[in-house]
């Protein structure tokens, strides 16, 4: 099978596993480990295409990014954000973005978004 991500990126993937933020953290450890979310398996920072997805579920088809405030602020990583979710939207995709804020406020809003998500699929066991 053919790889579907440039090969460099396992060693910046591995990076970014090893020092998530805080609400990466959080995020994974309450909602998305250990198959929670009606056992689907979720990976962190995932290399796909060019680029490095926070968290993926093939069984879903589904990216889940979680941005800093760095993503509301910087032109090149507002660009970066938009180049990225095209690219994952080409290859069918779904992308889901959540602030910081979100992670640390509303954590129980972000698990009903991705359970209703889910609930299109049917349950992993």
């Amino acid at each position: 099978m053919r790889r579907l991500y440039k090969k460099y990126l396992n060693t910046y993937a591995a990076v970014h596993r090893n020092n998530s933020t805080k609400a990466e953290v959080r995020l994974w450890c309450e909602v998305l480990r250990k198959r929670q979310l009606r056992g689907f398996r979720f990976r962190r920072q995932v290399p796909l295409g060019k680029f490095i997805a926070d968290f993926y579920c093939q069984e879903l088809n589904l990216v889940i990014e979680v941005d800093g405030y760095t993503h509301d602020t910087y032109l090149e990583t507002i660009e970066n954000d938009r180049e990225k979710d095209a690219f994952f939207e080409r290859m069918n995709l779904k992308v889901l973005r959540f602030s910081d804020d979100q992670v640390f406020n509303n954590i129980d809003d972000i698990r009903e978004v991705l359970e209703n998500y889910a609930s299109s699929f049917p349950e992993k066991k």
